[in-house]
C-alpha cells in the first residue's frame, strides 16, 4: 500500500512534467521560456513558499533540532561525494571527469523536483526539512563541487568566482527561509495579508517547477552521446548508493521521523540541473550530466515510491 501511495503521489508530478515536455515540443516554450520559469521559481515563488511554510509550521523549540538535521545532511552528502571520488579510482574510470562524476553522483535536484515530490508525499510540514537538505546540497556543490569540476578542465574558462558561489548559496529561497526563522526567533506575528500573499505565490512553485523540468528534458540535446559503464555506475550511485549512505548516516543522528524520510527521498532524487550549466560554463562535457538529468528524472517514477516504502519500514 505504501508503494502504491508513493506512485499515486508522484503521478500528478509526472503528468505536469509531460505537459511541459509536450508544450516545448509544440514550440510554445524555448530556452528563453525555460530561463524565465527558472527565475520565477527561484526568485519569486520559492522564497515566498519558504517564508510561509516556516512561519506556519515551525516553533522556536524546534530550531535546535533543525541544526542537528543540517549537520546530518552535510555529512551524508559529503560522504557520498567522497565515495564517488574513490569509485573513480577503483573502477579506473576517466579521471578527467572525476569532478563531474562525483557531482552527478552526490548532488540531487532538491528544489525543482525535491520540493514538489516531498510535498506530495508528506505535505507542507516536510518543506522546512526539504530546505535543510537543500542548504547542505547547494553549499557543497557551489564550493567543493564547483572547484573539482573546474579541475577536470585543463584550462578552465568562465567567470564563476568565490563571490558568485556565495551568491548561489545565499539564494532567495534561503533568504526567505532565514527571514521566517528570524520572525520565529523574535516572536513577530506575521500579518495575515502577508502570510496569505506568500501562500498564494508559493503555490506556484510546484506547477512551474514541473513544467520547467518537462521543457528542459525536451530541450536537452543528447545527440551522439555514448551510454557507457560510467553512466551505469552513476545511475547506481544516484538511485541506490547515495540513498543507502544517507540511511546509514541517519542512524547516528536522533532526528524526527519525518526529517529522516525527507532526507532519504532527497538523496534519491534526479541529478542537480546546475551541474550541466557549470559543465557548459567550463567547457566540460555538458552532454554527460544532461543525459543523467533526463534519465534520472524518468527513473524517479520508480525510485521515489521504492524509497517511500523503504522509509516506512526503517523509520
Amino acid at each position: 500500500m505504501v508503494f502504491l501511495k508513493g506512485i499515486e503521489s508522484i503521478l500528478p508530478i509526472v503528468f505536469i512534467i509531460i505537459i511541459g515536455y509536450v508544450l516545448a515540443m509544440k514550440k510554445w516554450f524555448d530556452d528563453n521560456t525555460s530561463e524565465l520559469f527558472s527565475k520565477l521559481v527561484v526568485k519569486i515563488s520559492l522564497p515566498a513558499l519558504m517564508f510561509y511554510t516556516v512561519v506556519e509550521n515551525l516553533q522556536k523549540n524546534q530550531l535546535l533540532h533543525m541544526i542537528l538535521g543540517l549537520i546530518a545532511a552535510f555529512v551524508s552528502i559529503f560522504a557520498s561525494y567522497s565515495i564517488a571520488h574513490l569509485l573513480v579510482i577503483l573502477l579506473k574510470l576517466d579521471k578527467k571527469k572525476i569532478g563531474l562524476f562525483s557531482a552527478i553522483f552526490a548532488f540531487s535536484n532538491t528544489i525543482f523536483v525535491g520540493l514538489p515530490v516531498n510535498q506530495a508525499l508528506f505535505g507542507n510540514k516536510a518543506v522546512p526539512y526539504v530546505l535543510l537538505y537543500y542548504v547542505a546540497n547547494t553549499t557543497l556543490f557551489w564550493t567543493m563541487g564547483l572547484y573539482n569540476i573546474r579541475r577536470d578542465v585543463e584550462n578552465p574558462q568562465g567567470n564563476f568566482s568565490l563571490y558568485q558561489a556565495f551568491k548561489k548559496i545565499f539564494s532567495p529561497p534561503l533568504l526567505g527561509y532565514l527571514m521566517g526563522i528570524l520572525f520565529i526567533l523574535i516572536g513577530f506575528k506575521t500579518p495575515q495579508f502577508i502570510a496569505d500573499t506568500a501562500k498564494y505565490i508559493g503555490q506556484l512553485t510546484t506547477p512551474l517547477s514541473m513544467i520547467f523540468i518537462g521543457m528542459s528534458i525536451y530541450l536537452t540535446d543528447l545527440k551522439d552521446f555514448k551510454f557507457d559503464n560510467t553512466v551505469v555506475f552513476l545511475l547506481l550511485g544516484r538511485s541506490i548508493i547515495t540513498p543507502l549512505i544517507t540511511i546509514l548516516i541517519l542512524h547516528f543522528f536522533k532526528l524526527n521521523i519525518l526529517m529522516e524520510k525527507v532526507f532519504v527521498i532527497q538523496s534519491a532524487l534526479p541529478v542537480m540541473t546546475q551541474i550541466a550549466i557549470v559543465a557548459h560554463a567550463y567547457n566540460s562535457d555538458q552532454k554527460y550530466p544532461s543525459l543523467m538529468i533526463a534519465t534520472t528524472n524518468l527513473l524517479s517514477l520508480f525510485v521515489v515510491p521504492f524509497y517511500m516504502y523503504i522509509t516506512s519500514v526503517l523509520f
